[in-house]
Formats: structure tokens, C-alpha cells, sequence
């Protein structure tokens, strides 16, 4: 992974003083190339003024959105030969645990052609490209740097090469952590619900259901992590259940179950429990000696201290429908979170 920083300020004394801190602070992973720092001079820049006034901002407002695009575009330009994959971030972002072998995985789950994989809601934060399209990005991003701000920009990108849905992977890999916006230093709010400081390990495993689902929405969409869910008809209570089957025996921490969209299609009645022993049927296998974590509430779950209630390995989790509804019901995502080999209870949690 190569790191490149943008000093995007004109301030030549401010520019000298932040690569000093920097070259201090990160000598190793400067004289590795893991770390390269650049600036391009004010000079290079086209006008910053005087330009068009689109969605009634006012002209420094245009001003400022405009030179971020530029800058954008710039820093894309100089990284289009150094990896496979460019990640877009911010220098106000913390990270998600192990973000990094979480985007790998997601990469290397895609089975369809993509332009743009989103690790946030947010933004330009979180904006995942294939290093061979950042050219035609950077010099989209030049020719219509003063129409429209970046992340509009962005959606249209997308689109133009032929990715007509907004591909975003859950749960977000990057929060926004300031507080004050670059532009007049006014109040910023910006907040990624979806993001997690860890992400759950969701081990391998099968997945089954007796509920219909609605055309794609097929089950394994709701272990995936990835942008899908999970869709079925109504739910019968005690008839129905969701069924995830581990491949191989698991020690589980955490279990969080997301169902539902925008306040509609939850599960209102089911109970979450983790099956002991695997059991040969002859359609396959199935699973039994359950133990009850809890019950979901207004369609949620979250146990996290799994431990405390099924100190061993378990084969399975089940999600087992307690009363029928009419509505018809979305299993958004299922988290679950394992013990490490070697790991304690204390730095578990």
C-alpha cells in the first residue's frame, strides 16, 4: 500500500513547515516509498475566479469547490501508475480494523465489471477505483471542475462508463472526524451511520431458508457484507427460519442481525439462536441443540457477549420466526464477530 499526500495550500511558508512535520515524523515510510508527498505550484492551476455561479453557491463558494476538483484531479493524474486500485480519502477519516483486507476481499468477490466500489456514504470519502481509470477520472474532473462539486461529479463518472447503480459495500469502512468544514470553518455535522470500528469476521458457511425470496435477493446476500440484502415473502411464525451453517465449528463474541429497510420489511418476531451440533439429514445437514441469545427488538439484534451466554464452539446460528406478519421482510445483514486463536475474553472486548 503507497500512501500519497496532496498539499493542497498555496502557502509556500505552510507548505515548507507541514513537510518538515512530516518528513520528521515519517522518515521510514518516506525512504521506503510508502509515503510520497506532493504539491503542485498555483501557477498550474486555471482560473479560480469569475466562474460560473451553478446551483445559485456564491462565488467563493464556487471558488473553493472548484480548486478541490482541480486538486482532485491533480493527485489522481500522479498516481495513475503506482497500483492496481486507488482508494480516495480525506485527512479527516479514521479507519475501520483491518480495512484494508476488507476491500481486498470485496474486490475479489465482484463477478461483474465495476467503475466505482464505495466504502462510504460519504462524500469523496471511501471512493474505490481501478488505477486504469484514473486518467479519463482526472481529466473528467479538470474539464468540469467549476460545473459542479466532486462527489456530483463522481456520480456521473459511474454512469458515463456504464455502472448505472451506485455499488456500496456495509458496513462503511471510513468515518468523517471533523468538525469544522475547510470551507469559512463553518460547523460540520457529517456523519456515517454505517460505520463500525471493527468489521465482523463472518466465517465461512452455508446458507438456507424456507422463506421465498424475491428474484436476486437470495439469502447469502444477507451474510455477504456486501451491498446486498436479503428479500422474502411474509414470514409464517414458527414455520420459517434463516439458517446460517458454519463450515467449520466457531467460537463467537458478537452477533449483530440488521433487518429491514428505511423503516419497512423488518422481522418482528424471531428469536436468534445458535445451534451446538451438526446433524446428517437426508436432504444434507441440519443442526440442533440450540441455545436462545435473545429475541430481536423493532426488527434489531445485537448480543455482545456472546461468550458469557455459549462459551463453546457452535455449528450454527438461526434466526427462527416467532409470529407471522403480512409484511413482507428484508434481512439486511448479519455480523457476526469470532474468537481469535489465543485471544481472551478481556481483549475480545
Amino acid at each position: 500500500m503507497v500512501v500519497v499526500v496532496l498539499l493542497a495550500d498555496f502557502d509556500v511558508s505552510w507548505i515548507r513547515e507541514t513537510l518538515q512535520k512530516i518528513t520528521d515524523q515519517f522518515h521510514l515510510q518516506l525512504s521506503k516509498g510508502q509515503l510520497l508527498v506532493i504539491h503542485v505550484n498555483e501557477d498550474n492551476y486555471p482560473p479560480l475566479t469569475g466562474l460560473k455561479r451553478n446551483f445559485n453557491d456564491g462565488p467563493d463558494r464556487v471558488s473553493f469547490r472548484s480548486k478541490q476538483n482541480v486538486d482532485y484531479s491533480y493527485l489522481l493524474h500522479f498516481s495513475s501508475n503506482l497500483s492496481q486500485y486507488y482508494i480516495m480519502l480525506e485527512d479527516d477519516v479514521s479507519c475501520t480494523k483491518n480495512f484494508f483486507s476488507n476491500i481486498r476481499e470485496h474486490i475479489h468477490s465482484m463477478n461483474s465489471k465495476w467503475v466505482t466500489l464505495e466504502f462510504s456514504k460519504l462524500g469523496y470519502i471511501g471512493k474505490l477505483y481501478q488505477t486504469k481509470d484514473l486518467p479519463i477520472l482526472a481529466r473528467f474532473l479538470y474539464n468540469f471542475y467549476q460545473e459542479m462539486p466532486c462527489d456530483f461529479l463522481l456520480s456521473h463518472f459511474h454512469r458515463l462508463l456504464m455502472q448505472d447503480k451506485v455499488i456500496r459495500f456495509r458496513p462503511s469502512l471510513f468515518q468523517h472526524m471533523g468538525t469544522y468544514s475547510s470551507f469559512r470553518g463553518t460547523y460540520n455535522r457529517l456523519k456515517d451511520e454505517d460505520f463500525v470500528k471493527e468489521v465482523a469476521d463472518n466465517p465461512p458457511a452455508d446458507i438456507r431458508t424456507n422463506i421465498e425470496n424475491f428474484k436476486t435477493n437470495v439469502p447469502e446476500k444477507a451474510y455477504s457484507q456486501g451491498s446486498g440484502y436479503f428479500w422474502g415473502v411474509s414470514p409464517i411464525g414458527l414455520a420459517n427460519y434463516f439458517l446460517v451453517i458454519f463450515r467449520e465449528p466457531v467460537l463467537i463474541s458478537r452477533v449483530c442481525i440488521r433487518t429491514g429497510l428505511e423503516g419497512k420489511d423488518e422481522l418482528l418476531s424471531a428469536d436468534v439462536e445458535l445451534g451446538k451440533t451438526l446433524v446428517k439429514t437426508e436432504s444434507g445437514v441440519d443442526c440442533s441443540g440450540f441455545h436462545t441469545l435473545g429475541s430481536l427488538q423493532k426488527g434489531q439484534f445485537n448480543e455482545p457477549d456472546v461468550q458469557k451466554l455459549v462459551p463453546e464452539p457452535v455449528a450454527c446460528l438461526r434466526i427462527q420466526v416467532t409470529a407471522s406478519q403480512m409484511e413482507w421482510v428484508i434481512i439486511n445483514k448479519i455480523y457476526v464477530w469470532t474468537v481469535k486463536a489465543g485471544k481472551t475474553m478481556r481483549n475480545v472486548l
